[in-house]
């Protein structure tokens, strides 16, 4: 259940993990839901390694570290401020690394005002749209159209800024930028990022820890103690993250407060430092790098906009910097063209550029789901997705599905989204009936990952290929035979109007193969990977042009096929290489396992220590070698100085490892690409048993809000309300059940849906262990067995007791499972992360009471009570 990893060679888990001084898990219970991944971590462990778990519960990975800290679910940037405050306070910070190689001195526009100026507000505010106009976020000097991503002429005023303030809209690199701005190397400057920093995290302390977080002082001086006495030089501290910390509207801002934190201690870029984002074996990573999200072209190039991109040129003046790495997006996006379209792609039609859909807004997932419901969207795929358990808002889903023309399914298993209409939880309650759905529903069965060939892209960027063990049964088909068959059918049917050419021009000339006459797995690959003028395969992303001559689906996975070898497929065994693996599998960029490792040296290039020696520059030979793939340019000296008006990596200079940023820096303060702030602040989640004491802004201004009589939001503070639920999944079941519902051994091994709750909570409500409650928030209510446990504990919080309530979800009616039980997203609100649109599902409110949830319309006045009390 957990993220692949090949046994064989080591990874760059091993180094980011294994070879950690301190590792601290927060947002993942890793030992349960990634236990492949999880070996590096008792590795570590063993070789002295201190590992603290911060959670809501206590867990398999709590029982594995040296340490456990409770923490109230949704209070993360409170722990993580503080500790930034006492690195800042005690000058414990590298102050080398951070003078060198971050944005510390970096002076911000006087126009900028902090959340301390704003009582929980930054400049720019716009309260009637809520969002932000992050001009005056800008570096000292720079532009408002730099700032903003936007040109001239084009910018009207803050909402246009506000429109372009996602970091989507800025590629990987952030804004752009005209020339060095202005610095204070001795850090005294007002207005320098190090001094705001300061002022900003200063009310980030042990005692409002205590208060906001329930950790105790002793807890949070233990955890400080460890990570600063494991940073610097000689010694590096690891963070680990997942759904734990995205699924919430700041989740953005919990890992950019972590990201400052570890620039701060100087661990980004280093073997065992930076920050570990850790996902499934579904291919997370690989699904946002060739992306299934509506905002994004593989390679993280932004989505065309239909007002703001006339052309290739104006997209390309608007999507982010010049300078760094970034500044080669014209080659990225043209060869991006060229894969797709061909011999069509020339210069004089902008290379196809206009056959590009365009955005007009957000179309997310939650925005499609209402849409449905007000029957502005007719038809729906659905891809190994089953919206209608694992989604948040149960209901709000289902009624969409209930208002579509037609819907297409692909799954496994007939998946509770494919037969919503005959068996889900409305049909009882009477909202719903069979008779009145006219959603005609295709259900179209898939072929499993052992049954088709590709690569899955993991945790720390690494693509491994599989083969095909056997062929899928009967018509199960993989997505890739699913989708190639599809396009030749609508090409058959297409006419030669103008506005069917972008699907008639569209490369779609893979080879055949097998009794199906599937498309070749590899061709698709190598297609990503890209080709040159001679039809040969690329070997690097820099081989890329602008002016249409190379080919290549997706610019950061250029090299996957070097030398048109499948690198991928890789699997030299780890004894006979180095300790980096180069040769398993293969990782984007550019086959380097740890991202902007430039950082691992000092200035002048020497490693920073020799236990923590891992890139460095070689004189002698005048380029840069250790034991991974330099994240540098091979030949760039460290005392190389940009020359004026310089333009992509040439503007970078031998001292600015992060080479994606637009300055070559590690932004402690982001001066533009977010939607709600250029610093972390805490809110509170849109659903809180208790109100914010640092701001009078109680909860993120800028999240995602739907105000919807279908899934309406408990009050804020209520004591209808009182206590604090989180969500979480079993190594024993997988994301919303449908491939493990089924499988006899694994519903022996969990076989009902259950909530944890306290001793103290168990004997406030009346339940007892094994008994039955039914937990309520203004959604509906649903049922679930008791597990009175003492590993989710009472925090105390602003001075009185908060009891949290843990569900796991994977359980529903249907999908053919041996066991089933009630939703528990139906419970969860539309609330979601202004960045990024994920929902918060980690912390929200509830009431819980003893006994079985009651049945048909009873539910329905049970819940009505609720909403009106």
């Amino acid at each position: 259940m957990g993220a692949s990893f090949g046994r064989g060679g080591a990874t760059d888990f091993q180094q980011d993990l294994a070879e950690s001084d301190c590792i601290v898990i927060q947002g993942s219970n890793m030992a349960e839901c990634h236990p492949v991944g999880f070996q590096w971590v008792v590795e570590a462990r063993a070789r002295g390694a201190k590992v603290f778990h911060v959670d809501p519960r206590y867990t398999r990975t709590s029982a594995l570290a040296d340490k456990h800290v409770p923490i109230r679910a949704g209070s993360d940037i409170v722990l993580l401020g503080a500790l930034i405050n006492h690195v800042l306070v005690n000058e414990l910070d590298f102050r080398e690394y951070v003078l060198a190689y971050t944005n510390a001195s970096t002076i911000i526009s006087k126009r900028f005002r902090d959340t301390e100026d704003l009582d929980g507000l930054f400049s720019g505010f716009d309260a009637e749209h809520r969002k932000y106009d992050p001009s005056s976020w800008a570096y000292e000097g720079a532009r408002e159209e730099a700032a903003a991503g936007l040109r001239g002429e084009q910018l009207e005023g803050g909402e246009k800024h506000a429109e372009a303030a996602g970091s989507d809209q800025y590629g990987s690199g952030g804004a752009a930028m005209l020339g060095r701005p202005p610095t204070d190397p001795t850090l005294t400057h007002p207005r320098c990022v190090y001094r705001i920093l300061k002022r900003h995290f200063a009310r980030y302390t042990p005692d409002l820890v205590a208060e906001l977080c329930g950790i105790s002082r002793e807890d949070f001086a233990e955890l400080a103690d460890a990570i600063t006495a494991n940073s610097g030089r000689e010694r590096t501290t690891a963070w680990a993250y997942a759904v734990g910390w995205t699924q919430h509207s700041v989740g953005v801002q919990y890992i950019r407060t972590a990201a400052i934190l570890q620039l701060l201690l100087g661990n980004m870029g280093r073997p065992g430092g930076g920050i570990m984002a850790l996902r499934g074996h579904a291919s997370i990573q690989g699904s946002t790098d060739i992306p299934t999200l509506f905002n994004i072209l593989p390679g993280y190039l932004p989505m065309p906009h239909a007002h703001r991109h006339e052309g290739l040129d104006d997209y390309l003046a608007q999507a982010g910097a010049d300078t760094g790495f970034w500044g080669r997006k014209r080659s990225y996006m043209v060869s991006l063209l060229k894969a797709w379209w061909g011999e069509a792609a020339t210069e004089e039609n902008d290379f196809c550029f206009g056959h590009l859909p365009r955005l007009t807004g957000d179309h997310g997932h939650y925005t499609t789901v209402m849409a449905q419901i007000e029957g502005a969207v007719k038809g729906y795929f659905v891809v190994g997705e089953n919206p209608a358990v694992g989604s948040s808002g149960g209901k709000a889903q289902r009624l969409g599905l209930a208002n579509l023309d037609w819907l297409v399914v692909r799954d496994l298993t007939l998946v509770e989204t494919a037969t919503f209409w005959k068996d889900g939880p409305e049909l009882e309650t009477g909202e719903m009936r069979t008779e009145d759905i006219a959603t005609e529903v295709f259900f179209l069965p898939a072929a499993s990952h052992v049954e088709k060939e590709g690569t899955f892209t993991n945790t720390q960027r690494l693509l491994q290929w599989r083969e095909k063990a056997l062929d899928p049964p009967g018509d199960c088909r993989s997505d890739l035979s699913f989708y190639y068959h599809l396009g030749k059918r609508i090409r058959q049917r297409l006419s030669d109007d103008e506005i069917d050419r972008p699907l008639r021009e569209l490369t779609w000339d893979y080879p055949e193969e097998g009794e199906h006459r599937d498309p070749s797995a590899e061709a698709v690959l190598r297609e990503i990977n890209g080709t040159g003028p001679d039809g040969r395969a690329l070997s690097a992303y820099t081989e890329l042009k602008p002016d249409g001559s190379t080919r290549c689906g997706c610019w950061i996975y250029c090299g996957v096929y070097a030398d048109e070898v499948n690198q991928a497929a890789r699997r030299k065994p780890g004894r006979e290489q180095n300790r980096v693996a180069l040769e398993w599998g293969w990782a984007w960029p550019a086959n380097r396992r740890i991202l902007y490792n430039r950082a691992s040296a000092d200035p002048e290039g020497r490693p920073w220590s020799e236990r923590k020696a891992y890139i460095w520059w070689d004189a002698e030979k005048g380029e840069w070698t250790g034991d991974d793939v330099p994240d540098f340019e091979k030949d760039k000296p460290p005392d190389y100085l940009p020359p004026e008006g310089a333009r992509a990596e040439a503007a970078l200079a031998g001292t600015d490892p992060f080479i994606m940023q637009a300055d070559g820096k590690g932004w402690l303060f982001a001066p533009a690409g977010l939607a709600d702030g250029p610093l972390p602040a805490h809110y509170e989640p849109h659903e809180s048993p208790v109100r914010n004491t640092l701001y009078g802004q109680r909860a993120n201004p800028a999240r995602k809000v739907y105000r919807s009589p279908v899934a309406p939001y408990n009050p804020p503070e209520s004591p209808r309300f009182p206590y604090v639920l989180t969500t979480y999944r079993l190594t024993e079941h997988h994301t919303a059940g449908a491939m493990s519902r089924p499988l006899s051994y694994l519903a022996e091994l969990q076989p009902e849906l259950f909530c944890e709750i306290s001793p103290q909570l168990a004997a406030e409500v009346g339940v007892v262990n094994g008994g039955w409650a039914t937990i309520v928030t203004t959604r509906t209510a649903i049922e679930a067995r008791v597990l009175v446990t003492e590993r989710v504990r009472p925090l105390r919080v602003e001075g009185r007791l908060i009891h949290q309530v843990g569900l796991p979800y994977h359980w529903a009616w249907g999908s053919g499972g041996l066991v089933a039980g009630d939703v528990t997203n139906d419970l969860m609100p539309l609330v979601l992360d202004p960045n990024v649109y994920i929902q918060e599902g980690k912390a929200v409110t509830c009431d819980l009471r003893a006994g079985r949830r009651p049945r048909g319309k009873a539910l329905i006045d049970l819940v009505e009570e609720y909403r009106h009390d």
